[in-house]
């Protein structure tokens, strides 16, 4: 095919992009292991440090590999990344609001026991 029969194809990224990206991300993760794995973090404060870690990973992802910045032709990508952050958001603190209430709304173990009798 000649490239006028091709259809026109918009490549948003370059290969020196995506390598940043790639370092960045391989950078990210290897401090998140060494963060895990050796006291350079003050123990309570580790699952804060692994957060943060992890926080800055999805935005190497989001900007390098999906490409979703704050520009005026992004602003698809833009509400539907905030759709999606508010639907796991619900799904993730409803489950742990339901798994810190459910042993209240549990009957007591004698209970269940005299049922099996």
């Amino acid at each position: 095919m000649s490239n006028s029969e091709q259809p026109d194809r918009e490549f948003s990224g370059s290969i020196g992009a995506y390598t940043a990206g790639l370092a960045v991300a391989l950078a990210l993760t290897a401090a998140s292991f060494i963060v895990a794995q050796t006291h350079l973090l003050w123990a309570p404060g580790l699952p804060v440090g692994l957060a943060v870690l992890a926080v800055a990973q999805m935005g190497v992802h989001l900007v390098f590999f999906l490409h979703i910045g704050s520009g005026p032709d992004n602003t698809n990508n833009v509400l539907a990344l905030a759709f999606g952050v508010l639907i796991v958001t619900l799904v993730v603190s409803g489950s742990l609001w339901i798994m810190a209430n459910l042993n209240e709304n549990m009957m007591p173990a004698s209970a269940i026991m005299e049922m099996q009798r």
